[in-house]
């Protein structure tokens, strides 16, 4: 293993120069023009979307949004090198990866809005759902991809998650079972340089990708808002899993250009200074400037993309303002895969509470308020 990581892979500057890495640029030598204007797109449709929700939020439409401002280029170039069969597990800030995988936008806040378990069916875009609990998803990608090598197929599955994460138990569980096992996942690690008030110095004294050389597996640095960049790297790792040679890591670097969630004030810990100086390296505007450079952007192209997703945001806001309460003992619905008695007899219990049923009220111990 390296003495220490290389610097981080790069492929696109700030200004929209390219640089000169044959070997990672031989990785999206396909990416054309319109590859290129795609990828553009949806990642002004997803901050779009991301906007709309944090409004969406602050006008009591919903109960929590967890914004992916400034992370748009790690998400839509990470998503991009994935194969259709390959499943994803989240952490609860990728809409941008959820949109990339083909989940309908007006899906994307049934969960935060408070309505569902849920946002979307996970297997019909092979993508968990948010998930809360911190780091677990690298434990449920790695299980996932193993049992896919036990019964033969040729998958990779990724797992998200941020710095912070990197410092749980789970993590560092995934990781010694991944490299021991050969499973075939990919470790995606959004560094957004804060675990919600905490910077990323004091989950790390080395970078962090330093830490897949621990576990035997090959680690990389990229610059997370560098879309062609990401979308070399994790195709690599893709690769790699897919033809059996086992786990890989990827640090991202970028950077969270919002809240944590919607719950949390950044002016509180980090300064606008630091805020300004990665706003230049904004990974829309990294794009924009490149098609500009190579002849390939007019203003034609730019009010298309931008009509577009003012569409998608209208339909995110009128489909989440409209989405119905559901009923009540829709509680017990997808707590267990298959039936279970003991959640039969729970939403049993429950409708008879709900609809005043006599014969229950009467079997009420005394004192217990009807």
């Amino acid at each position: 293993m390296p003495e220490r990581p290389d610097y981080p892979v790069q492929l696109v500057q700030p200004d929209g120069r390219r640089v000169l890495d044959p070997e990672h640029a031989a990785l999206v030598a396909d990416v054309g023009p319109q590859q290129l204007r795609a990828l553009y797109e949806d990642m002004v449709v997803t901050r779009r979307i991301d906007i709309e929700g944090t409004a969406l939020q602050r006008q009591g439409q919903l109960g929590l949004w967890a914004p992916l401002l400034g992370q748009e280029a790690a998400q839509v170039g990470s998503a991009h090198a994935l194969h259709p069969d390959d499943y994803v597990f989240c952490s609860y800030r990728e809409g941008a990866v959820a949109y990339c995988r083909g989940v309908p936008p007006t899906e994307l806040t049934r969960l935060w809005r408070g309505v569902a378990h849920h946002c979307w069916d996970p297997h019909a875009v092979n993508m968990t759902n948010p998930n809360i609990v911190v780091g677990s998803q690298g434990l449920h990608a790695t299980g996932y991809a193993f049992a896919a090598h036990l019964d033969g197929a040729e998958i990779a599955t990724i797992a998200y998650f941020g710095d912070g994460a990197s410092s749980q138990g789970d993590i560092a569980e995934a990781f010694g079972f991944a490299a021991s096992w050969s499973a075939p996942v990919v470790f995606f690690c959004q560094n957004n340089h804060w675990a919600i008030s905490e910077p990323v110095r004091v989950q790390s004294a080395t970078p962090i990708a330093r830490r897949a050389y621990g576990y035997g597996m090959p680690g990389v640095q990229v610059d997370g808002n560098d879309v062609l960049a990401v979308l070399a790297v994790t195709r690599q790792a893709v690769a790699r899993a897919r033809s059996g040679g086992g786990p890989s890591f990827i640090e991202a670097l970028t950077y969270r250009m919002g809240p944590h969630t919607t719950a949390d004030d950044p002016t509180r810990y980090r300064s606008a200074a630091e805020t300004e100086q990665w706003a230049r390296r904004d990974p829309i505007d990294r794009v924009r400037r490149l098609l500009e450079r190579e002849g390939h952007w007019d203003q034609a192209f730019e009010l298309l993309v931008a009509e577009h997703a003012d569409e998608v945001a209208r339909q995110v806001r009128t489909a989440t303002i409209d989405l119905p309460d559901p009923a009540p003992t829709e509680l017990f619905d997808h707590v267990y895969a298959t039936p279970h008695p003991l959640i039969t007899e729970q939403r049993r219990e429950y409708t008879e509470y709900l609809t005043g049923d006599p014969d229950e009220s009467s079997a009420r111990p005394e004192g217990v308020p009807q």
